[in-house]
């Protein structure tokens, strides 16, 4: 047995968007690879037997194909690939025994989504033109050499991590003829978007949200769910309440609408509850969770890229129950809510993370993606009628069978205010006479969990000799509103009292050497990290990866304006004390601790510049510091970034630590 090493995310597959078959025989699912030689990643569909056997490869070539669906008669599947072109993604549609697969499409743009009409002969997509300039620059070579002279900007949101500058046009609803692949636009419109788009039972319906406000940009909280003939027509808005909406599906019957949202008009972070309302307007919408204070969705993290999304909720049959991941205490779980009498009862339980799923037709059965802190992610099957589940997939038995993991065991302690739940993960061979070095890591969001899934950075870090331990503290999900809401103008204040506690904790240990700590984090983790030292030089080394630094600067240059509603809810010229106090470049003068600054330049969340303003504060005060950028990369780094750059990124870590620790 070896330890893991950082070249074994070359080695690393991930399974994602499985689909189960109408029948339930099969599931269609994607699977990704990465190409040492060119550093691209390629991603094939594959098929499996739900009841347990070889997967076997559906689709080959060194592209990009997914969102694969089946055809509600199951014999054919509709896909997503860029087999002609790999900047343009078309709609295939392919038999489901195999053979070739016929381009449907001729599109020019961006599909987020598809699905096909309750009798298949129409796909639904959620497609964004490319904008008429764009169009011009690469049918003209000249144009095309020179690239973009200039952008115009008017939008306030006009740019997004991981994606870039956004085109001027629009996410709109269009049909495509499943025979002729002739794709009809159904919405239309400069200013607004129309996402999370399904099918009514009867495919005479199509619901969706949309924020239709003067300037959805601005009014972020106006989402409403609207309903459109899907032969066109003018759409009805269906009145429910001020707040983030997504999610909205049909009842079998077609009578109700069932959608994730919050009721909160200034207050993106309050967690989303299961909402029901009459499919025709007539009657007022009604939270299904309300008496239970928990988050409805996926919020554990994972730094294996795409395991965990957002999953629609599942009626029953009958309408009876409604099926929904729940994010709670390290776990994200699948559970039935009845509807009658809200009745939340588990159907996949943790420890664990379960991501996305999918339901043969008569509910039955339904295949799942799921992590642990040991595995990065499989398919799983299980029966609805007693819970009995099933392995699927193995995509990284034939690396991690040679892996030696260490411990990792979860821990709730008394903080501050609220008891605390963390886990601490030692190196492989752990000594208990020995004295290890231990690293803090913090997590991102702030509103998101550590838990029970798969960290490939922290069984590297223990795997080099050190304990790894975290913690959820306040400003996290999965422990209640009250425990989100800590953060409320007080960005680092509570989350820092929570790290501290659990940090004195684990420095407590016998195994520990309470001289020898380290901390670490990315995005609100590295906000937290910066805090951190300048609060206490108890730690020995920092490393802080793209990070909030200094807010008042961060107000308008991230893609998310949103986030001055975490700070008093004005823009820093209003409020510029409350801005400056939880800033952590305010604290510099305190900052004596060795800090490592790593920020990707294609950053759109937390621009470069706020690395740079901590890198040249501490190299003006005289702190061991030293800066490591990633061109080309984005916030995602860590996750989604080029392998070798996910490789040279864990190398610096680990590099500085060892300086500082060992």
């Amino acid at each position: 047995m070896r330890s893991i090493q950082a070249e074994d995310l070359y080695q690393l597959q991930s399974v994602n968007d499985p689909q189960m078959s109408p029948d339930g025989q099969q599931v269609i699912y994607v699977q990704q690879r990465v190409d040492r030689k060119s550093e691209k990643k390629f991603t094939n569909l594959w098929i499996v037997p739900s009841a347990g056997g070889m997967p076997r490869q559906f689709t080959y070539g060194d592209w990009r194909d997914s969102l694969p669906r089946w055809s509600p008669d199951g014999s054919r599947i509709a896909f997503l690939s860029t087999r002609k072109d790999e900047k343009q993604a078309q709609i295939y549609l392919i038999p489901a025994h195999g053979g070739e697969a016929r381009q449907l499409t001729n599109l020019q743009g961006s599909v987020n989504s598809l699905s096909w009409s309750p009798d298949g002969t129409r796909l639904l997509i959620e497609f964004r033109c490319k904008d008429a300039d764009a169009i011009e620059r690469e049918q003209d070579e000249d144009k095309k050499k020179l690239g973009v002279v200039a952008r115009h900007i008017t939008r306030l949101r006009y740019k997004s991590d991981g994606v870039g500058f956004l085109p001027q046009e629009r996410t709109h609803l269009w049909i495509v003829d499943a025979g002729s692949g002739t794709a009809i636009q159904l919405t239309e419109g400069d200013v607004h978007d129309e996402v999370w788009a399904s099918w009514s039972p009867d495919g005479t319906h199509i619901v969706y949200v949309s924020n239709t406000s003067d300037e959805p940009d601005r009014d972020i909280h106006a989402d409403e769910i609207f309903v459109i003939p899907a032969a066109g027509g003018a759409a009805q808005r269906i009145d429910t309440f001020t707040g983030f909406k997504s999610s909205p599906v049909f009842s079998p019957d077609g009578r109700w609408i069932a959608f994730v949202g919050g009721e909160s008009k200034d207050r993106f972070w309050h967690g989303g509850d299961l909402w029901r309302v009459p499919a025709d307007g007539s009657g007022p919408v009604q939270n299904l969770t309300a008496q239970y204070d928990i988050v409805v969705g996926s919020v554990t993290l994972s730094d294996v890229a795409g395991y965990s999304r957002d999953v629609q909720p599942v009626w029953s049959p009958d309408g009876a129950t409604l099926f929904v991941q729940i994010s709670r205490h390290g776990s994200t779980t699948l559970h039935t809510l009845d509807v009658a009498t809200g009745e939340l009862s588990t159907l996949l339980d943790g420890p664990g993370a379960v991501g996305e799923f999918t339901f043969d037709t008569a509910r039955s059965r339904l295949v799942y993606v799921h992590t642990t802190p040991t595995e990065p992610g499989d398919l799983w099957t299980c029966a609805v009628n007693d819970g009995a589940s099933q392995r699927l997939t193995a995509v990284n038995d034939g690396w991690l069978n040679d892996v030696q993991f260490g411990g990792c065991e979860e821990v709730w302690i008394e903080g501050p205010q609220t008891k605390l739940q963390g886990w601490i993960m030692t190196p492989p061979d752990f000594d208990p006479g020995q004295r290890y070095p231990a690293i803090l890591e913090i997590h991102g969001g702030p509103m998101l969990q550590y838990g029970f899934s798969f960290m490939m950075e922290f069984h590297y870090l223990a795997a080099q000799g050190y304990v790894v331990f975290f913690t959820n503290p306040r400003g996290s999900q999965g422990y209640g509103q009250v425990f989100v809401d800590a953060n409320y103008n007080d960005f680092g204040g509570k989350a820092y009292e929570d790290l501290m506690a659990w940090t004195d904790h684990v420095a407590a240990l016998p195994y520990v050497n309470e001289t020898r700590l380290g901390v670490t984090g990315g995005s609100y983790g590295g906000y937290m990290t910066n805090w951190i030292i300048g609060h206490t030089d108890r730690f020995a080394a920092a490393v802080t990866q793209r990070s909030l630094t200094n807010l008042t600067s961060f107000n308008g240059s991230s893609d998310i304006w949103i986030f001055q509603q975490m700070f008093g809810g004005k823009p820093a010229w209003e409020s510029l004390d409350d801005y400056w106090r939880q800033s952590p470049i305010a604290y510099v003068g305190n900052m004596v601790t060795p800090t490592l600054v790593i920020h990707s330049e294609q950053d759109l969340r937390v621009a470069i510049e706020q690395g740079e303003q901590l890198f040249v504060a501490l190299k003006l005060k005289g702190v061991d510091t030293e800066m490591v950028r990633f061109p080309e990369e984005s916030h995602g780094l860590s996750r989604s970034g080029r392998t070798d750059r996910r490789i040279v990124r864990l190398g610096h870590i680990l590099r500085w630590f060892e300086r500082y620790l060992n």
